[in-house]
C-alpha cells in the first residue's frame, strides 16, 4: 500500500466518522423534541389537581373521570373515524382498563384519602416500576443508571411535596399502588403492542379512552348517581380537562411511548409534581422551603437522567457447531 494509498483511507475514515457524529447529533435533537412534547402529557396532568379545586364540583370523582375520558374519546373517534379489527378489540380493551377504566377510580381514591405529597411520592414510583415489568414483558434490561435516576426521583418529588404532617391511610396507599402498577403495566404493554398497520396515535387514544369509559359511565352511575347541574366554571374546567389534560395529553404519551420507548416515557412523569407545585406558587400564592427546591432540582435531575434510551436483554445465542474435519487418508 503507497502512501497516497495511506492518505485516502484515512481522509474517507475521517469523513465517516464526521458523518456517523453528524447522524447521532440528529438522532439526539428529534429524541429531545419528542421527549419536549411529550412531557407536556404529565406537566397537563399536574394541573389536574389546581383544576378540580378550582373549577370542578366536589365529591364527584367518578363523575369527573367520565368526562375526561368519555368526551375526548368520542371527538378522537370522529377524527379518525377508525374502529379496531380482529384481535385490537381485546388489545384495545386491555389498555383502557389498565390505562384509563381502573385507573381514572383508583388515582381519586388515593387523591381524595391522601395529601397531596403522599399521592405524589408514590406516584413517583412509576418508573421503578415500568422498568420491572419491562424485563420480563418486553426483553429490556434497565441499565444502574435508571434505577438510580429512579430512585433519585422518588426521593426528590418527597422533598418537593411531603411534609412532616402527612397522614397515612391503608386504602389511599393500596389504591395509589395499585393504580401506579397497572398504568405502569400499561405503559410496557402499549410499547409492546405498538398500533396495527393503519391506525394513527389518534385512533389508538380514542380506543382507550371509549374502552375505560365503558366501564366507568356504569361504575359513576349506580355509585354516584345522577350528574349535577354544572356551572359555567365547571363546564371550563372539563372542557380544559377533557381537551387538553386527556385528548391532546395522552395522544402525546403515547406518541413519546412508541418513540422513546417505556422507561424513558415513564421518567417523563416526574415533571407532574413539579408542575403541580408550581401551580400552587402562581396560582395560590405558596411559597418554596430550601428542601423543596433541592427537591425539585433532583427530580428534574432524574427526568434528564431516565432519557437515556434502554437496551434489550441479550439473547444467549446457540452453541457454534464444530464442522468436522476430514480424516487423513492413509498413506499408500
Amino acid at each position: 500500500m503507497t502512501f497516497a494509498d495511506l492518505g485516502r483511507k484515512k481522509y474517507l475514515n475521517v469523513h465517516i466518522i464526521n458523518a456517523q457524529g453528524d447522524v447521532m447529533a440528529v438522532i439526539d435533537r428529534s429524541r429531545a423534541g419528542i421527549a419536549a412534547t411529550a412531557a407536556l402529557a404529565p406537566a397537563a396532568w399536574g394541573t389536574t389537581y389546581l383544576v378540580t379545586t378550582q373549577l370542578l364540583p366536589d365529591g364527584r370523582p367518578l363523575l369527573l373521570a367520565v368526562l375526561r375520558a368519555l368526551p375526548a374519546g368520542l371527538l378522537l373517534l370522529l377524527i379518525g373515524r377508525r374502529l379496531p379489527k380482529g384481535r385490537w378489540w381485546g388489545r384495545a380493551a386491555v389498555l383502557g382498563m389498565l390505562n384509563i377504566g381502573l385507573f381514572f377510580p383508583l388515582m381519586f381514591v388515593g387523591a381524595y384519602r391522601l395529601p397531596g405529597g403522599v399521592a405524589a411520592t408514590i406516584g413517583a414510583i412509576q418508573p421503578l416500576l415500568v422498568a420491572g415489568f419491562s424485563i420480563g414483558v418486553l426483553r429490556v434490561r434497565p441499565g444502574r443508571r435508571a434505577v438510580v435516576a429512579g430512585l433519585v426521583g422518588v426521593g426528590g418529588v418527597a422533598l418537593l411535596v411531603l411534609n412532616s404532617g402527612a397522614r397515612l391511610d391503608g386504602v389511599g396507599i393500596a389504591a395509589m399502588i395499585a393504580g401506579i402498577s397497572l398504568m405502569a403495566m400499561g405503559t410496557v404493554l402499549t410499547r409492546r403492542w405498538g398500533r396495527p398497520e393503519g391506525a394513527t396515535l389518534l385512533d389508538l387514544t380514542a380506543w382507550q379512552l371509549l374502552a375505560g369509559s365503558v366501564f366507568l359511565v356504569p361504575l359513576a352511575a349506580v355509585v354516584e348517581g345522577a350528574p349535577p347541574a354544572l356551572s359555567a366554571a365547571n363546564l371550563a374546567g372539563f372542557a380544559y380537562l377533557g381537551l387538553f389534560g386527556t385528548a391532546l395529553a395522552y395522544s402525546l404519551w403515547f406518541r413519546g411511548i412508541e418513540r422513546l420507548g417505556a422507561g424513558p416515557a415513564s421518567f417523563l412523569g416526574l415533571i407532574n409534581p413539579v408542575v403541580a407545585t408550581l401551580g400552587g406558587l402562581v396560582v395560590l400564592g405558596q411559597t418554596l422551603t430550601p428542601w423543596q427546591v433541592l427537591g425539585l432540582l433532583l427530580a428534574l435531575a432524574a427526568m434528564l437522567a431516565g432519557q437515556t434510551p434502554t437496551r434489550r436483554t441479550p439473547t444467549p445465542a446457540p452453541a457454534a457447531t464444530p464442522t468436522p474435519q476430514p480424516e487423513p487418508s492413509p498413506a499408500h
